[in-house]
């Protein structure tokens, strides 16, 4: 190759791998690529000009090369995550690179890209990692040429088909994921995985492989080196064979959330495990006695099956457990099983949760014998007090009752929430503010005044209790508080100003007290605030600034001041400065709002929304959306047009207020509606057209104004009720009885009625269709409502460990 070739590389490396003046030639030389060949270089940057590579960060980029020393061939190649978005080609410039050992481009943006064949180029390959790139289809015969794999991770894509036959036989493959793809198909005993004889590792979890027989791991027991098998979320079923004692190396063993059977006796000559989870299956019996005493067992994870019976294991056994977690909640033991649990002295969390205990337990015995103990999951049981050593306890969901229980100075959460608890807030608590950064009292029988010590907790959650006195103002500056809910007391006096040094404040709700004071304006100062509800207390003045601009509060997503005495107008621009949300996940793969987050616990965050005609109470404020309840006011004007640029905007509600003019016709861009109330104002003109576009809006209300003509047809209005729209002298058409035809028009038009009639009639909006329309229609979903609970599925975090991915999902 000439030299000006070689000065063009160069020069086209520059540019267009690193785009950045920083790069030197000692960076290079750092990075490996002086051994690269030009024509190597040449197809590495050729390769990251075939997508969208705004992403990439550069120097990641090449620091995630290598060339062989001696022949300059690229070896390894290690894209930096999120680096590449486009579709990956048969002929892309990545087959070039034949001499590859080593090849990752996990989480790039391929999406809608199937497997290339081009793969079976690389057949030098030893490791090669594509999760989370978005793949779709079936995996290329190409595949089978890649002999020299000893790692293939094809996790978190959307691949299809049944296992993959050009994967069978491969000799030297050690480690196989295929997790979280569409793979499905009954694995019979002949079927190609069980010819990969040298496997160490393998995850097929969240797909829907099938058994073939009543004897669940029938075949499994050929793969006889494996150490980790995590087979969870599929669609096994039968029951566990002593076959499975073949597999004597498995440390780690994952079959939850399949449909299970029998007993799970068999496990016991796999003496190396150290974790197991048989989470949501039908397993049933006493517990065998060995399980809690195997040798290496430090996770064990039995929720959601059928146990019965007394947990009965001798003393001497126990005392040489290795147990850490022990999580038994959803079972029906018997017995009391705590005197045995509290033998097993190297646990650090327990979750005892719906087990139905309900015998007093003295944790004077937990306090000495667990003292490693961390975590304390006993919702759902019964008489309960605390242990010194716990930093996490959870009595929700109980039946508690008395006052409530002093705590110990390790506690950092506390969550009591749905007890009967009753007195006043301890001060005890504020002895435990150091420490304490969640408080969830919420349900209860909680008398008395806030005590002013709370100001240092991340999280306050009292609503529905019987608090009284006013909001103490004693938030300092550097505060740490996230979410306050005091919601359903007996609140009086102002919000406290001392919220504006509350810098991270995301979640404010006191709505159904009886606090009086103007809007709080001043908030706006808080940037990241997401939630505000103050419907139902004795709020007054303007809820639009004096300067009449916009409101202000850019994160904002739920805004409900409904029920309150607010009067005036809302400026055109009201709304502009509003973001709309984006639909994502919490770093637990959540899209609820949560103030505080680790992987024991999870707290969640409750509002009240008036929705479909309905008042609900939604457990978990979805992160995606956006609700406004202005209703049950004195508000007076036009309703502003910015309205129109909530584009995530589910709920609406205007009513019970002095609105005048017309519906805007910006709502037909609001694609998101569900839900929308502006009865019982003064409304004029007609119903938008446009609103009939709306395909999620299952909800309208407009009864009690002064709106005219025919009531648009279509779907998302023929299957409203009558009572929509009723109290508007001048409405007609479906579903109003009140027909827009003229009595005195015949319903048939004679051949010689002249052209301009037929005309006028056409632009007065008259049609004789209505007599046709279907009366059905396709409700708008609640999608976070519904879906919440699935997204919130159990993915405990050994299993994050194991497959390699950031993503947990609690239960």
């Amino acid at each position: 190759m000439s030299h000006s070739r070689l000065c063009l590389l160069s020069a086209l490396l520059l540019c267009c791998v690193f785009e950045t003046s920083f790069l030197t030639i000692d960076a290079l030389l750092v990075t490996g690529f002086s051994a690269c060949r030009p024509d190597q270089i040449e197809a590495l940057v050729q390769f990251k000009e075939e997508f969208d590579s705004r992403g990439c960060n550069h120097n990641d980029y090449v620091s995630g090369v290598r060339c062989n020393n001696v022949t300059g061939a690229v070896k390894k190649l290690h894209l930096p995550s999120g680096c590449l978005s486009g579709t990956l080609k048969a002929n892309s410039s990545l087959f070039r690179l034949q001499h590859l050992r080593y090849l990752n481009l996990s989480n790039n943006d391929f999406t809608s890209s199937p497997l290339p064949s081009g793969f079976g180029n690389l057949n030098r390959l030893e490791v090669l990692f594509l999760s989370s790139n978005g793949f779709v289809g079936q995996v290329p015969s190409s595949f089978s040429k890649l002999s020299q794999l000893s790692l293939l991770d094809l996790s978190w894509n959307e691949l299809t088909g049944d296992f993959p036959q050009p994967l069978g036989n491969r000799s030297k493959l050690t480690r196989l994921s295929l997790s979280d793809n569409e793979f499905s198909g009954a694995l019979d005993p002949n079927n190609s995985l069980f010819g990969l004889h040298n496997l160490r590792g393998l995850s097929l979890a969240y797909n829907y492989f099938t058994t073939s027989s009543s004897s669940f791991f029938s075949g499994f027991e050929k793969l006889n080196r494996l150490e980790i098998l995590f087979l969870a979320f599929n669609d096994f079923h039968g029951q566990i064979t002593s076959s499975i004692s073949n597999l004597t190396q498995l440390s780690i063993l994952g079959l939850d959330d399949n449909r299970l059977t029998g007993s799970i006796l068999p496990l016991q000559s796999l003496t190396n495990l150290s974790v197991l989870g048989l989470v949501d299956n039908n397993f049933t019996g006493p517990l065998p006695s060995y399980i809690l005493t195997m040798p290496f067992m430090s996770y064990l994870d039995l929720r959601g099956n059928h146990f019965t019976g007394p947990i009965e294991v001798s003393n001497s056994s126990l005392s040489s457990s290795r147990l850490e977690h022990l999580l038994l909640g959803y079972n029906q033991f018997e017995g009391q099983i705590l005197d045995t649990v509290s033998k097993l002295t190297t646990l650090i969390d327990i979750d005892l949760s719906f087990l139905n205990i309900s015998y007093p337990i003295d944790f004077r015995v937990f306090s000495s014998s667990l003292k490693s103990l961390l975590k304390l999951d006993l919702s759902g049981s019964a008489e309960v007090l605390v242990s010194s050593s716990v930093n996490i306890l959870d009595l929700s969901l109980n039946c508690f009752e008395g006052a409530m229980p002093i705590l110990s100075l390790s506690i950092k959460i506390l969550g009591a929430r749905y007890n009967h608890f009753t007195g006043n807030i301890p001060l005890s608590i504020c002895s435990r503010s150091s420490s304490l950064e969640v408080l969830d009292l919420a349900y209860n029988n909680v008398t008395g005044a806030i005590p002013q010590c709370l100001s240092n907790l991340r999280v306050v959650k009292l609503r529905k209790n019987n608090l009284e006195g006013s909001l103490p103002d004693m938030f300092s500056v550097g505060a740490t508080l996230r979410t306050l809910d005091v919601g359903y007391n007996q609140l009086t006096g102002k919000l406290p100003r001392s919220l504006l040094n509350c810098s991270f404040i995301k979640f404010i709700s006191v709505d159904n007290n009886r606090i009086e004071d103007t809007f709080p304006f001043w908030l706006k100062a808080s940037r990241d605030l997401q939630v505000l509800t103050l419907s139902s207390n004795r709020f007054f003045g303007h809820i639009a600034p004096l300067d009449q601009g916009p409101l202000g509060f850019p994160q904002l997503r739920i805004l409900e001041v409904s029920d309150n005495n607010f009067t005036g107008n809302l400026p055109a621009n009201y709304f502009v400065n509003w973001k709309a949300p984006s639909l994502k996940t919490n770093i637990f793969g959540r899209m609820y709002m949560t103030d505080y987050e680790n992987g024991d616990f999870a707290d969640e965050d409750t509002i009240d929304l008036r929705y479909k005609g309905l008042h609900m109470e939604q457990q978990m404020a979805l992160t995606s959306y956006t609700t406004i309840d202005f209703s049950g006011n004195k508000l007076e004007g036009q309703i502003p047009e910015s309205v129109g640029l909530l584009k995530t905007l589910i709920a609406l509600n205007l009513s019970n207020n002095a609105f005048t003019g017309h519906i805007p016709m910006s709502l037909s861009n609001v694609s998101k509606l569900e839900s929308l109330d502006l009865s019982r104002n003064q409304l004029t003109g007609t119903i938008p057209n446009g609103l009939g576009s709306l395909s999620f809006l299952a909800f309208i209300d407009v009864s009690y104004n002064q709106l005219k003509g025919e009531i648009p047809q279509g779907t998302q209005f023929n299957g409203q009720a009558e009572s929509s729209f009723e109290g508007n002298a001048g409405l007609c058409g479906l579903p109003l009885q009140e027909s827009c035809f003229h009595p005195s028009v015949p319903p048939m038009q004679h051949p010689n009625q002249e052209e301009e009639e037929e005309e006028e009639e056409e632009e007065e909006g008259v049609g004789l269709n209505w007599k046709v329309v279907a009366i059905g229609y396709a409700p708008g979903v609640l999608l976070g409502f519904v879906i919440g609970q699935v997204v919130a599925s159990y993915k405990p975090e050994w299993l994050v460990k194991i497959i390699g991915t950031n993503i947990l999902r609690t239960r």
